[in-house]
């Protein structure tokens, strides 16, 4: 059954997430290194993983499966997720999938390797509304897209 797992400590779209899936009734996993305030109800599992770089990470790519959803901004994990046939969006309604995580990946390798050399690159642009509704969009679409193909 579809399951959505959020890779929670830094998401910006945690409540958005929370809607759909009960407009859906579909179960969702928040995963997170620390206690946050969270929803409660029997479609809501609060995971918290150990202190570490890649606790949360290791933990949503062991579980995640084919046709669940993964929330992460975390190229990596993406592409993780991926393998495992996960659907994976980004917070700001990116779609990351065979076709363009190894472009990500390069762009996020690049970008470290500058960085490490003394570059000065600028940071992500501000979460703004309009990612907050191509995110709702593409979470949306990708339930119906994944509803269809399993029936």
């Amino acid at each position: 059954m579809l399951h959505i797992y959020i890779d929670g400590d830094a998401c910006p779209v945690k409540d958005e997430t929370y809607k759909v899936a009960q407009r859906y009734g579909l179960n969702v996993t928040l995963v997170a290194n620390s206690f946050m305030r969270v929803p409660s109800g029997s479609w809501f599992k609060f995971q918290v993983v150990e202190d570490g770089p890649d606790a949360a990470d290791d933990w949503i790519a062991e579980n995640a499966a084919k046709d669940d959803i993964v929330v992460t901004g975390d190229f990596p994990l993406a592409a993780r997720c991926l393998d495992n046939e996960a659907r994976v969006i980004g917070h700001k309604g990116r779609a990351f999938t065979e076709d363009n995580i190894a472009d990500a990946l390069a762009s996020r390798h690049l970008l470290t390797m500058l960085r490490d050399q003394g570059e000065m690159t600028k940071g992500p642009p501000p979460f703004t509304p309009k990612d907050r509704s191509k995110f709702l969009q593409r979470l949306d679409q990708t339930v119906n897209e994944i509803k269809r193909d399993c029936d």
